[in-house]
């Protein structure tokens, strides 16, 4: 049978920034409590039967998260040099969790809310 199995997860984080050269509020410092849902992909299940277990993919996302967690952005590599926008937020978080993934899994796209009406997709 082709196909391929997909399954996501959703995590948060509490952090401030500001956006560099912006032309309007958002300059400023302000903070956001950010939801993080990552999808990721395999052709293969493992031996039993699975993408990933849940537990070490939520492990992985929550390594990662850990590091912007309750900081300022801004001081936070790449962030320090590269614009702590939602969207390069999505980028960066599917990058780190996909240095966690074995090789047979895929981050297929990492989605970040940084309201409940607003939200960016990073698509691999």
């Amino acid at each position: 049978m082709d196909g391929t199995y997909e399954l996501s997860i959703e995590g948060g984080f509490a952090a401030a920034h500001n956006l560099r050269e912006y032309q309007g509020e958002c300059e400023r410092l302000h903070g956001h409590n950010w939801r993080v849902k990552v999808c990721v992909a395999a052709e293969e299940l493992d031996g039993l039967g699975m993408v990933i277990d849940f537990r070490d993919l939520k492990a992985a996302l929550a390594e990662v998260l850990s590091r912007l967690d309750h900081g300022y952005l801004n001081e936070v590599p790449p962030f320090d040099t590269l614009n702590p926008t939602t969207e390069n937020l999505c980028r960066y978080i599917a990058e780190q969790v996909q240095q966690k993934l074995p090789c047979r899994v895929s981050v297929r796209r990492v989605s970040c809310w940084e309201s409940d009406t607003c939200s960016a997709t990073y698509i691999r």
